[in-house]
Parts: C-alpha cells; structure tokens; sequence
C-alpha cells in the first residue's frame, strides 16, 4: 500500500498476513442502527466463542471520574502533548499548556511519532516513535524528553491489566509483540493473522482484550494471560476498524470504522456483530465522558485516498453517543470543517482535545454546549496526543484508557 493511502489511515504501513481463525465462522445477520434508530439488515461474519458468566460493572470507568487522580500524577504539568506522524518526518512533539491554549515546547521525538502513552502506574508518558523503532519517555513533572528506549515499529502501546506487560502492535510487521515493563526486554512475538492491528481494549475482567485489524477488516480477542489469539471476525467487506473501546457498563464494545462511517456494536464473549450506528464520514476515535453516561466519537470527514488536501466546510465532526440506547444525540461541528482524530477528554471531564490530522492542528470542544473554544496550529499530521494528568488507578494505554 502505497505511503499516502497510509497516512489517511491511522498508520505508515502494513504488509499482508495469513488470516487464521481458532473458532469456526459462520454468517450471521446484524443491522444498521442509524442516528434517527432505523435500522437495516447487513450480513458480516461472525465468530462464535464459549460464553462468560463474568459479572458486568456498573461502570468500568468509576475509578477515573472527574479529578479521581492517583498520587503517581502528583506535581504532573497540565499539557497537552501531541505527536506529528507526517510520512519522513522528524517525529516532532508540540507541548500545549491547557489553561493557554498555547504551544509552549516543541522537541523531536523519532519518525512517525503516533500516539503519546501513559504507562501503566501513570508515572511516565512514551512517544511511540514507529519509524524509529523506539519509545520516548517523557517526564509529566517537567514536560521533557528521556533517552530513547529500542522497542521494535511500536505502532501502538498497550498495558495489561496488572501492569506486568507491555502490548506493543507493531502494525507494520503485522505482529504484537510483549514486553517486560520492569526491564522492556521482549518475552514473546506472536503474528496477528491479520494486516494492520492497531487498536485494543480489554474487557470488563481484564481475561481478555480485542484488536482492531485496519487493513484487513478483522477484530481479534486475545487470551490476557497467554498473549495467544483465540478468535477473529471479518466485521463487513471493505471495512476499515481503528479505535475500539469498552463501554461503561462493561456489556460490548464499540468499534470505529472509517470506511462504514459509524461504530460496530460487538459482544466481545461471543464475539458477534450485535448492529452498527452511522456517526459521519471517517469514523476514527472513541472516549468516554467523565461520568461514562456518552461516549465521544470523532468522524475525521473523509475516507481513504483523499487526504492530501486542507478541510473543507461541512468536513469533520464528533457525534455524542449514548452507550446505553446506542444512539447519536448530538453532533458537533469544526467551522470552516476540520479532521478530528484521536485525543481525550480533559482530568475534570469539561473539555475534549482533539487532533486535526489533516489540518495541522487541535480542536478542543466544551463537552456541555458541543462549542468548538480552541484551535491551535501544530506540527503536520497531529495523531494520538495526550491530555495529561488523567483521572484513574491505572492506564490500560493508548492516549489515556484509564481505569
């Protein structure tokens, strides 16, 4: 695939793989829940799996409500930091200080810099530096960067759930690999059975975790405990997964497709299609509210192929979805259109901070009026940027899943 269709994904590369399955894949009918609750029947392909009688939480994002911090953030600057993973580019990192909305430092961090990840115990932020082949830790008490650390085309950075482990999706070499968080030597290598894993989440017990395959449309359920694939779906043809993400109550999970241009509806037991909800054109990110009663989608305005060019008006959006009815109740709008990417929602739940990927620069949102009170100019292609401190015990990955 050539670099350009990469860089309207969600990555800088990916080679094919050999799909395996280890459960049987049968056709099963879904349906396509609109924003106004229609519905009309689609037909993707479903995995059956052995059921759970896990109990579900009543919310899994409790622990990480609004200025619900940990001591591990005590002293933390309020940053915004925010990575450029412009295709041959230096990997810049631009430092914005929330209450000015302003950028108040800028260092390079390694080629195609994709997200900025807060470890585990949320002591330490990583620049996952893919075209470097390292992470960069970076400091929250002073907002700087650290010695390289050597891990291999880390696309994306996950944690288990007893912060044991790091998950590292090397999308490019179609590969999740695990590393020692104590000494980041690698213990184990295993093949995706797909083409371009890039998102994760874990469930509700933290037994398992399901990741997204962009290239290949597939979603994975991986065994937390032996790192091994145990099952994988086809979502729909031509489809294009990226964020995937537990909702509050612990029951499914949402997916984005940015080809479909909505969320999947999936139970992650059995892994089946339970529907779809249309959100906009280019569906990327999804995050939580403080009080897990929404889940904030962002729709980036276009599809694959068409990403050289400025937004146009009309162009990008977020919906607000409620988790519970799933269903879109609100949709917000960029003036003079814009990209929204993947970002998060601000320690006391008022803000959603957002990356322009297309634009060279950050939307931030006020989460009670949908009003669009920030833009600020960055480095090009602005991709997982992380709003620091966050509430929670501890961090899952990404760009502050924390619970």
């Amino acid at each position: 695939m050539a670099a350009a269709a990469l860089l309207a994904a969600c990555s800088s590369g990916g080679a094919s793989g050999s799909p395996t399955s280890a459960a049987t894949t049968v056709p099963s009918s879904a349906h396509r829940v609109t924003s106004s609750g229609s519905e009309s029947p689609t037909t993707p392909q479903v995995t059956t799996a052995a059921p759970s009688s896990a109990p579900k939480p009543a919310n899994v994002y409790a622990a990480a409500g609004a200025d619900m911090f940990s001591p591990n953030v005590a002293g933390a600057k309020q940053y915004v930091y925010v990575p450029s993973a412009a295709q041959k580019g230096a990997g810049w990192v631009d430092v914005i200080d929330q209450a000015t909305m302003q950028v108040v430092n800028r260092y390079k961090a390694g080629s195609i810099s994709q997200h900025v990840v807060p470890s585990w115990d949320m002591k330490t932020l990583y620049v996952t530096a893919s075209a470097a082949n390292e992470l960069v830790p970076i400091n929250p008490t002073t907002g700087e960067p650290g010695p390289g650390i050597p891990v291999t085309r880390p696309y994306n950075l996950y944690f288990t759930p007893d912060g044991t482990k790091a998950v590292v999706q090397e999308e490019q070499n179609n590969r999740i690999a695990y590393y020692d968080t104590a000494t980041w030597k690698e213990l184990k290598s295993v093949p995706a059975t797909c083409n371009g894993n890039n998102h994760a989440d874990w469930s509700a017990d933290g037994s398992y975790f399901l990741v997204t395959c962009e290239f290949s449309g597939d979603l994975l359920k991986v065994d937390t405990a032996s790192g091994d694939i145990v099952a994988k779906i086809k979502l729909a043809n031509g489809a294009m997964p990226q964020d995937v993400r537990l909702v509050p109550d612990g029951s499914k999970f949402y997916v984005a497709d940015m080809m479909s241009d909505g969320v999947w509806v999936v139970d992650g037991v059995t892994m089946s299609v339970l529907g779809h909800i249309d959100t906009g054109k280019g569906t990327h990110g999804i995050y939580p509210s403080r009080d897990g009663t929404k889940m904030y989608v962002t729709n980036r305005g276009r599809h694959m192929g068409d990403e050289t060019r400025k937004s146009r008006p009309g162009e990008g959006s977020v919906s607000v979805v409620n988790p519970h009815t799933d269903t879109v109740e609100a949709t917000w709008t960029i003036p003079g259109g814009g990209s929204p990417d993947m970002g998060g929602v601000s320690a006391d739940g008022t803000r959603l901070w957002l990356s322009g990927r297309y634009d060279s620069e950050v939307y931030v949102f006020d989460t009670t009026t949908g009003e669009l009170v920030g833009r600020i100019h960055t480095d090009p292609s602005p991709h997982g940027l992380v709003v620091w401190p966050q509430p929670g015990r501890y961090s899952l990955g990404h760009t502050g899943n924390t619970r």
